[in-house]
This record gives structure tokens, sequence and C-alpha cells, in this order.
């Protein structure tokens, strides 16, 4: 893979945007990477689909307690003609004997989010960088121990989370670093998707054609329904919250606050079953995740942000992103942007024609590479910053602060409804270093 400075052309010049010389705050690279999976369902599979593409990736070993997903994995690699890895299975424990291993380098974590926690600590004991699907933990203890044994162990942890690099969300923060919307005031996001046929399935595919759940479904159906059975909260805010605190700079000159949330009542779901299957007793659950919750925080700097849990009731695909500022504002659901002195008075532009213009270099520079991969690109390079940081021996893009502090915000939410809409201290889990702390997130490519 080519990794030459990014070009310093009129268009990028013209975008204003500060680049760091390539490989300038790093060690160079240090050879393959001698990859783990922990969990090969539907999403480890697409992890997995990105690391045998690479050169400078060696998919030694896979675990997974189903032997369905196991099967997958296996026919799949052997398709692509690549080795077979060394399978670990049998029971809840079965990862420790995978992490281990002497000759791995790093983990992919892409179990359900009960199992994060204690896999996550194990490998970065063991010396394992560790990438890790959201959610870091189920508790605010959870996220303090994985701070604790990170700092401790100095292994990088990070939560895979793609929307950070979307292309519109990364041609916004190309134009917030150029001061286009001018001082930030308000910021939105948020995980507005239509779940039901994820929530619920036949047992014979991952996604509907049923209304079944735990050990009788399948993929995410068989653990993630239960959570909204057992829990009222922001189950899922990473999507909208991790490119949120790269717009606000959070634990980098900033930090969230406080939070509080409200829930509405919870009908989407067991109204969805009455209508497949009537009379099924997956109706008459008492489902406790509201069908919308809306979690509102404070930042340290003054601005605000709302993010938006919206998963149970029918609706378009949408994370609800909104960035406004004293000069104008983005609105990704309705595409568009208005900026004051240019838009039209009371007028909003197509938001396309303002991403033309501030197309993050990143994207222009790796569009041919991401295009194929999942999401719209978005996993390649959330898959891709995580290997060259463990072949550098450098930090994640997405550090540890960054991960929990995204991540928290579901049991901080929760535990805000628990208790009638309290407000919640956010954890400062830098410990007073966000103070000082510089944002370098998509900065430059020494991570690519």
């Amino acid at each position: 893979m080519e990794r030459r400075d990014f070009l310093k052309n009129s268009a990028l010049a013209a975008a204003g945007i500060t680049i760091l010389p390539s490989g300038s705050l790093f060690a160079k690279d240090n050879g393959k990477v001698r990859l783990g999976y922990i969990g090969v369902g539907a999403r480890g599979m697409n992890h997995i689909s990105e690391g045998i593409l690479r050169d400078d990736v060696d998919v030694v070993a896979v675990c997974d307690t189903q032997e369905s997903s196991l099967k997958i994995c296996r026919e799949f690699i052997a398709k692509k003609g690549k080795p077979a890895p060394k399978e670990y299975t049998g029971g809840l424990d079965a990862y420790k004997a995978l992490l281990d291993r002497k000759d791995i380098d790093a983990v992919i974590i892409s179990t359900p989010w009960q199992f994060h926690h204690e896999q996550a600590i194990y490998a970065m004991n063991a010396g394992k960088y560790v990438g890790c699907e959201v959610i870091a933990g189920l508790t605010v203890k959870d996220h303090w121990d994985i701070v604790n044994t990170s700092e401790k162990t100095g292994i990088p942890y990070m939560t895979l989370e793609n929307v950070c690099y979307r292309r519109d969300v990364l041609a916004v923060l190309n134009m917030v670093r150029n001061g286009i919307f001018g001082e930030l005031v308000h910021v939105e996001g948020g995980y507005q998707h239509d779940l039901r046929e994820v929530l619920f399935n036949n047992g014979k595919q991952y996604y509907g054609g049923g209304v079944e759940f735990g050990p009788k479904a399948l993929s995410e159906a068989q653990w993630r329904t239960q959570f909204n059975i057992d829990q009222d909260g922001d189950l899922y805010p990473t999507h909208g919250a991790g490119p949120v605190m790269q717009y606000l700079n959070i634990n980098r000159g900033n930090r969230f606050t406080s939070l509080v949330s409200f829930s509405s009542k919870a009908r989407g779901l067991a109204s969805y079953v009455e209508e497949k299957s009537p009379g099924h007793p997956n109706a008459k659950i008492n489902y406790k995740n509201g069908d919308v919750t809306t979690t509102l925080i404070n930042c340290a700097n003054g601005e605000t942000v709302m993010l938006t849990h919206d998963t149970h009731l029918p609706r378009p695909y949408s994370l609800g992103f909104r960035v406004q500022g004293t000069k104008g504002l983005w609105m990704d659901v309705n595409k568009s942007v208005h900026i004051e002195g240019v838009s039209k008075a009371h007028t909003w532009d197509k938001a396309d024609d303002w991403f033309k213009k501030y197309d993050h270099p990143l994207w222009k520079k790796y569009e041919e590479l991401a295009v194929s991969a999942g999401h719209g690109g978005m996993d390649w390079f959330v898959f891709n910053g995580f290997i060259e940081a463990v072949k550098q021996k450098k930090q994640t893009p997405i550090d540890v602060y960054d991960s929990v502090t995204m991540s928290v915000i579901a049991p901080l939410s929760t535990e805000s409804l628990r208790k009638q809409n309290k407000t919640m201290e956010f954890p400062d889990f830098t410990k007073g270093k966000w103070q000082n702390r510089k944002n370098t997130f998509a900065l430059d490519d020494s991570g690519f």
C-alpha cells in the first residue's frame, strides 16, 4: 500500500486544512500484523473480510462459541485461498487460549456487548492491541476498568467506531476546522435506524422473516433484543457521539461535563411482533427500552449536544447529525448546509456542493481502497487505522479515552432514566489531561 505524503495541491490549499507531515508523530512501519479474532458472527466477518484482503495482515486465529459461525468463517477464508487460522471454541473462556499465544499482535473483538469488558482486559494484560466493537462495558466501573488497564499495561484500546470516517462526516470535520460554521454552539447526532428485523428473525436468516429472539433466533437477535427488554436508555450512542466528539474536541481542550436522558413509552417492538404474528407471546413482553430516547449533554466550553436513540419504529435510516455555529449549520436529514453571507438568505444549499469543495484529504487519497469495503467505505478506514497503529507500534487514532467516553453514555443514560431524569456527572476519564491534549484525529495520514 502506498504511503506518500498528502498531495499539497490547489484543492487541498483551497480547503485550508492543516496537515502534519505523514509519519511525523510516530514510528515507521514494523512489518505484518498477526491478528486474532474473538467473535466471527456477522460483524466479525466484516472484519475478517477486511483482514484477509491485506498483504500486511496474517489472520492466525479465530474464536467463537458457535460452530455455525466458525463454519462460515472457515469456508470464506478457504475460498479466498488463505491459510486456515487456528480455531478456538467450546466454553465462554475459549478466547483466553487464543490471547495466551505469543505470536498474536492484536485482536479484534466482535462478540455480544456483555463480553467486551472482560475480553478486552484479558487481551491488554496479554499485551495485545485491542480493536473492539461497541460497547466498551455495561457499567461506568467497566469503563474505568478499561482505562486503568490500558494505562497500566501501556496497550492501546480502540473502539471500532466506523462513522467517525464516514465521508460526509469527515468533510464536515474539515469544514469545522476551517471555521466555515464559525464558533460551534450546538451539535446533534444519534442512531435512528429501524432495527426490528435485526432484533427479530425466524432462526433461519440473520434479519427478519419471523419474530423470534434468543436461542430460537440467529445473529444479533440471539442477544441484542434482551437489552431492549431489560434496559431503558441510549443503548447504542457511539455512532452519534464519536463524530460529535471530534467536532467539539472532546478530551482535547473540551469535555462532556453532565448528561440527562428522557425516554418515550415503549410500543414499537410489541406492535411489530403482533402485526407480524398475531397472538405471539413475544408481543406480550414488557419491553423497557423506550422507542425514542433523547440524551442532552453539556460541554466544558459551553456547547450543548443532543443524541437520539430511535430503533423500534418504522423510519428510514439516519444518524441525525446537526452541526450548528455562529455562521451556519449542516443537517444530514435534509442533506443541507446554510452558511450566512454565502448561502441565499433563509435558504438551504445542497450539502453535496459543500462536500465536494471540502472533501477530506483522507477520502481523496484512499477512495479507491475504501469504496469496496463495508458501510460505504467506513469499515476500511477504521480497520486500516487500527492495523497501521499496530504496525507502527503507536497510539490508535481513536484512543482509550475517546472509546470509553462515547460508550459510557449508555450506562449513564440508563442511570439518568432510572433516577427519573436525573442529571448525571460525566466522568473525566483523562483525569484532567483533556485540558492540554491536542486533537490529531484525521489531521494527517501517519496512521494510514
